[in-house]
């Protein structure tokens, strides 16, 4: 088996760098890692990890091998990895194959690699690992005892498997706890979000028509974002809760055929494929720019765009060009991958601290389980709000404790109106 594949090991020292830097910004993983180093909680256990290769998932892998497991890493986006945190991990004696502009091919060749160390948990990101064991490493699932999936679109693909019956072994979708998606999917995405468009394009927000196709969290961050720098924000939507909230919350809401005649930036984030495609961009405006923060590259339809299409050229760093035949320009950021991720940094390290804390967690709480049931099941409540304490100690913000007599009258039905 193969150690360890990056692109380039002498960016190794920067890459320490990152890491030391991302640390210093996420104290409840380090408070994590404190207890690990004395508990050892994943002792003799292996852990394949396919998650976007960055400082903030270095310092979670820090976590993991201090409780005692061993870790094979690979990236869960061609465009994601951070080659110098890649180094750095290698440097450090991880199993990391990761390098930043995979093919396809190569891409699956990681995850590969990764399985190759037999895993007994395995943390996702966007469910390709757990996809390629059912599929194509069936030999392989005998070994694992369970795993965690960290993203909207990877949790959509394993409840799909679980209603198809067959999911082999279960799931904690971390996306799922309120001190994943309340924070990181909202915040984190909206944030990093603006900020790979703004290092693509540095295009001035203010004044803009800035369309955001979904209403989900991930969609609602990059609004709040989008409408702090100014941007008129349009919301696109199916789901009519979601689009009467985003109503409530002062946005327009209209369909994308509507909105692809006004809007100047557009930026999909529904988990859904096909959201922006040919009809809409034969009504965009000449200059108008097209992004995507999904987890795929699925929800703009490149084909469509390139069969309209003259002529492609590269701009800037993550900035293509297409000509189309009637002369009309229209944009597209980092290949129609995350935005966030392969012309930014991805979200803020701190942030990434709770997200990352539950993926710390939920991995003990596998490994001492006796037995879970091939299911997908949510981050147990002791440990999202164990996440949400650690973080308010962290930045020094104390809160109340309820009173017995508050306790008992939240407990009874006996005591109303006096």
């Amino acid at each position: 088996m193969e150690e360890f594949k990056v692109k380039d090991k002498s960016l190794a020292p920067q890459g320490h760098l990152q890491i030391e830097w991302a640390s210093r910004h996420m104290p409840v993983l380090n408070l994590i890692k404190n207890r690990f180093e004395k508990e050892k909680p994943l002792k003799g256990l292996t852990l394949g990890a396919c998650l976007h290769v960055t400082k903030e998932t270095a310092v979670l892998v820090e976590a993991l091998t201090a409780g005692g497991a061993k870790i094979a890493l690979c990236g869960s986006n061609p465009l994601s990895t951070q080659d110098d945190v890649a180094a750095a991990l290698a440097d450090k004696g991880v199993h990391v194959f990761a390098w930043r502009g995979q093919n396809t091919e190569e891409y699956y060749k990681c995850i590969d690699n990764v399985l190759d160390y037999k895993p007994s948990i395995t943390l996702d990101d966007g469910a390709d690992l757990v996809g390629t064991l059912h599929s194509k490493r069936q030999a392989e699932l005998k070994n694992v005892k369970g795993g965690t999936e960290e993203t909207t679109t990877g949790v959509i693909r394993l409840r799909a498997m679980e209603r198809d019956g067959c999911l082999k072994y279960p799931i904690v979708a971390v996306n799922d706890a309120y001190t994943k998606y309340l924070f990181d999917n909202r915040y984190g995405t909206g944030q990093s979000t603006i900020d790979g468009i703004l290092r693509a394009t540095n295009t001035l927000l203010a004044g803009k028509n800035f369309v955001v196709c979904g209403y989900g969290w991930c969609s609602r961050g990059i609004a709040m974002r989008a409408q702090g720098l100014g941007s008129n924000v349009i919301i696109t939507e199916v789901q009519p809760i979601r689009a009467l909230e985003a109503v409530m919350n002062g946005l327009r809401v209209m369909p994308i055929a509507e909105a692809a005649v006004v809007g100047d930036i557009f930026v999909t984030a529904t988990g859904d494929i096909n959201v922006i495609r040919q009809e809409h961009m034969q009504k965009m405006k000449d200059g108008a720019i097209m992004a995507n923060s999904g987890h795929f590259n699925v929800e703009i339809n490149i084909k469509d765009l390139e069969s309209l299409s003259t002529a492609k050229r590269t701009m800037r760093p993550n900035l293509e060009e297409y000509t189309l035949k009637d002369g009309r320009k229209l944009y597209l950021l980092a290949e129609g991958r995350l935005v966030n991720l392969a012309a930014a940094e991805g979200h803020p390290s701190e942030v990434m601290d709770m997200s990352f804390a539950n993926q710390a967690l939920c991995s003990e709480y596998i490994a001492k389980t006796a037995k879970l049931s091939p299911k997908v099941f949510t981050v147990p409540k002791e440990i999202d709000e164990k996440v949400a304490e650690l973080k308010l100690k962290s930045i020094g913000v104390k809160i109340d404790e309820l009173t017995a007599e508050q306790k008992k009258y939240l407990s009874t039905w006996e005591m109303g109106t006096t």
